[in-house]
């Protein structure tokens, strides 16, 4: 594995938005085994007073840390990832759902780097101290 080439603190090194629709969590679902009906059901997410169907929190954190990965060149350089969950992702019947993520430089060690990445869903940040320690040697 080479040198990763490392910008300033603060540099964007990668962003995107990800479309998320019903089909991507029934999808989901079936990937992960986690099949809580407040991530397909409408009735059931209202019935436990949720404002809609709710995007996997585990899908948005997975989502949010592979748009780093082709900048990095190779997933192996992950040292470790953390995240807060702050708001939920809900996923409209028809529209979907938008996820933006930016990737920033926020510090720069000897051989790693602490990118932070902003997430956000409908203009609000929806996961918290999102932060991914990357080996840069």
């Amino acid at each position: 594995m080479s040198a990763l080439e490392i910008g300033a603190v603060g540099d964007v090194v990668a962003e995107r938005t990800v479309h998320l629709t019903r089909e991507s969590l029934v999808r989901y679902a079936g990937a992960s085994g986690d099949f809580n009906p407040i991530h397909y059901r409408d009735d059931v997410a209202a019935a436990v007073g949720l404002p809609g169907v709710l995007a996997h929190g585990m899908l948005t954190m997975g989502l949010a840390v592979e748009t780093v990965v082709p900048w990095l060149g190779d997933a192996g350089r992950i040292i470790d990832y953390g995240v807060r969950f702050t708001r939920p992702v809900v996923v409209d019947p028809e529209v979907g759902a938008e996820v933006s993520v930016v990737a920033k430089i926020g510090a720069v060690e000897d051989d790693a780097a602490r990118i932070d990445l902003t997430v956000t869903f409908g203009g609000t940040t929806v996961l918290g101290k999102a932060q991914v320690r990357v080996r840069t040697a």
